[in-house]
């Protein structure tokens, strides 16, 4: 079991223990645990291979043993026998807005709300207006809840479908029968959500079952769901569904198209194709009865007079024309993002300190980082008071005086107040070399509203770049309403800089409207919003969404050098 499993058990644990009403510091430690572990970089299985996970601050004997045994065994018998003394529908009430331990164990004790579907029963027959803590406003907000949690049932971020789908494809690519293999669907095309995970392989067709029964018995497969010579689909413990499905090498090519999609696109393609007198299928090109023989995608989009569409691009929202006028543009790579900027560390809600965050970065090849933790009103996140702002800037100095060939921009995740202000005084704001401006109170506005809030605080000097445009949280939170266009078309104007927060809960801006901001000459800044090291790699997550939006390495502004970003950062105020 790898620390992001360990992490989660141990939060689920902390939750369970405060649902069962245990000693606030018992159902506390838990956490505190999943905490100090998110923040420490040394690889786990080393820690307890050397006996050294009670060194961890936060980290207990009890706790120490328990997650021993989950990283040597996979399992721990207090975890599931504590899973097995709650109903099992439980843990699903807490993907409800608005209802946290303490709500739910008010629910479960007073009205025996064990699922969604007791919980919509209380709700409709107007019980839980009535329980103390609650009112008929709550009642609707948790009806609106469960309509907004069914809605997304079917669907899994980003990540976890490509933690679920790597150690699959990975195995199925190795296997020494297989010729090629790809991943296909949603998650080639980098959408926000994933459905379900599809894969690709091309092999002889006497290799066919021995393929199939290598798959359909793969670790983390819990139940095989179908099994054929051609196709298999499995239920992954992680509680997703993938498919294999295999083809002979000659037909790899067109399969791999066909099911990376999107449906919009392939009914695009081949309504291009019969104005050519082509069939499109899965199975191949057709000119009448003749296979026209393709050795892979881009000989595909060759056949039919386009250049090569990414897969990122297939969404049937103007690709198939660019690519006839061969006006398909060269997508940003993970490898042209030079800097880091907003992240946070220890001084408000992150996980890791100042030098921490900095050496993490410049680990995985990068020469700067800006820092931007949060600001004095958002107290929850531990935001920064003007003493705190200039405690933490003595510490830049010193690391950017030590740190050879790196180096740390100050920076703010600065909130923007309900009537548009900025949440510093000028004075401090002038502190800082560039201000992320982001909203996180106060979200219920109208569209006109939230639009105007957003620009006022664009029109501050200081604001360089404006942080998760709609305050969007994937699968658990639409975000406000805002006037996608007027909001770009005055980033362009006042020179500020858009985000693609690359959380991948977030994935905001959201990839729709990232072309028209390129179009529009907004420079996007594609950043992790990270709260510990790890995170800072969801940067690369950013990246694809940043292709998704038809992004050109010119157009995101975190791959310019340390120095032009400096001279950047500097242009608004001048």
């Amino acid at each position: 079991m790898d620390k992001k499993q360990v992490i989660e058990i141990l939060e689920e644990i902390g939750t369970l223990l405060e649902l069962k009403g245990e000693n606030p510091f018992k159902t506390r430690a838990y956490g505190n645990a999943a905490r100090a572990l998110r923040g420490v970089s040394e690889d786990l299985h080393e820690l307890i291979a050397g006996n050294r996970l009670r060194e961890i601050k936060g980290i207990g004997e009890a706790i120490s043993e328990k997650i021993t045994t989950l990283v040597t065994t996979g399992t721990l018998k207090y975890y599931e026998d504590l899973r097995r003394s709650f109903p099992p529908g439980i843990m699903e009430l807490m993907r409800i807005p608005g209802l946290g331990p303490k709500k739910v164990k008010k629910l479960l004790d007073e009205l025996g709300v064990a699922s969604i579907n007791d919980l919509e029963k209380a709700c409709r027959e107007n019980r839980v207006a009535k329980l103390e803590g609650f009112s008929a406003k709550s009642q609707q907000n948790l009806l609106d809840g469960i309509e907004q949690v069914r809605r997304y049932a079917s669907r899994h971020l980003y990540h976890h479908a490509e933690q679920s789908a790597r150690p699959l494809f990975e195995a199925v690519q190795k296997h020494p029968k297989v010729i090629r293999a790809e991943l296909a669907g949603s998650l080639r095309r980098h959408r926000e959500t994933v459905k379900d995970i599809d894969i690709v392989a091309s092999c002889k067709e006497a290799d066919r079952p021995a393929i199939m029964a290598f798959f359909t018995a793969l670790p983390g497969v819990q139940s095989v769901i179908a099994q054929g010579d051609t196709k298999s689909t499995v239920l992954l413990a992680s509680g997703m569904q993938a498919d294999l499905r295999l083809a002979s090498d000659k037909e790899f090519p067109y399969l791999l198209h066909h099911l990376t999609g999107s449906a919009e696109h392939n009914i695009a393609m081949r309504s291009h194709a019969l104005k050519l007198g082509i069939k499109v299928s899965e199975w191949g090109l057709f000119k009448g009865e003749k296979l026209i023989r393709c050795e892979d995608e881009t000989a595909i989009f060759a056949a039919l007079g386009m250049s090569y569409v990414p897969p990122e691009l297939r969404e049937d929202m103007g690709e198939i024309a660019a690519a006839l006028r061969h006006e398909i543009p060269a997508l940003v790579e993970k490898k042209d993002l030079r800097g880091v900027l907003h992240c946070h560390s220890t001084y408000s809600d992150g996980a890791n300190s100042l030098a921490e965050m900095a050496e993490a970065c410049r680990a995985l090849g990068f020469e700067y980082l800006g820092i931007c933790d949060h600001s004095m009103s958002v107290a929850y996140a531990q935001g920064l008071s003007p003493e705190r702002v200039k405690q933490q800037h003595k510490e830049i100095d010193r690391l950017n005086a030590e740190l050879k060939g790196f180096h740390i921009f100050k920076g703010t995740e600065c909130d923007i107040l309900p009537d548009g202000r900025l949440d510093y005084p000028d004075k401090v704001l002038a502190s800082f070399d560039f201000v992320v401006a982001s909203i996180h109170s106060s979200m219920n506005m109208t569209e006109a509203q939230a639009t105007q809030r957003l620009i006022k605080a664009m029109q501050h000097p200081a604001v360089r770049i404006l942080g998760h445009p709609t305050g969007r949280l994937l699968l658990g939170r639409d975000g406000y309403p805002i006037n996608h266009h007027r909001v770009i078309e005055a980033a362009a104007e006042l020179g500020v800089s858009i985000e693609i927060n690359a959380s991948p809960h977030r994935f905001d801006l959201d990839w729709r409207h990232v072309k028209y901001a390129r179009d529009h000459g907004v420079l996007i800044s594609v950043n992790p919003d990270a709260h510990d090291r790890e995170g800072i790699a969801d940067i690369f997550y950013g990246v694809g969404i940043a292709r998704k939006g038809w992004l050109r390495r010119t157009d995101v502004l975190n791959t310019k050098s340390t120095k032009e970003i400096a001279k950047w950062f500097q242009a608004k105020r001048s």
